[in-house]
C-alpha cells in the first residue's frame, strides 16, 4: 500500500509541473519620430524601463538611425503599463513619442 501512495504522489508532482507554463513575453518598442529629443528618449529608457546611461544611449541610437529600437521584453501586463507610462509622459512633455508592443 506504501509503494502505490508514493507512485501516486509522484505522478501528481509530474502532472503539476507539465501543466506550469511560462506567460507569453512581449517587446516594448520605441518609434522614432522628428520632434522626441534624444534626452528625453534616453530618460525614459533609464527611468522607466531601468536602462543604464551606455544601454539606454544605444537604444536611443537604434531609434534614431533604424526608426524603431526594443525598451523591453515583459510580460503582456507589464508592457501594456510601461507604453501607457511612456505615453503619459511623452504628453505631458509635448513630444508625440509612441511605443507599440509585439509579441516575442
Amino acid at each position: 500500500m506504501g509503494e502505490k501512495k508514493g507512485a501516486l504522489q509522484d505522478l501528481v508532482m509530474t502532472e503539476d509541473r507539465s501543466e506550469t507554463k511560462e506567460p507569453p513575453l512581449y517587446k516594448v518598442l520605441l518609434h522614432n519620430d522628428d520632434y522626441t529629443t534624444m534626452e528625453f528618449v534616453v530618460s525614459i529608457l533609464e527611468n522607466i524601463f531601468h536602462k543604464t546611461h551606455q544601454e539606454a544611449t544605444r537604444i536611443m541610437l537604434n531609434v534614431h538611425l533604424e526608426g524603431v529600437g526594443v525598451a523591453g521584453i515583459y510580460t503582456r501586463e507589464i508592457c501594456e503599463t510601461k507604453i501607457a507610462i511612456v505615453h503619459e509622459l511623452a504628453k505631458k512633455n509635448e513630444f508625440p513619442l509612441r511605443c507599440s508592443m509585439e509579441k516575442e
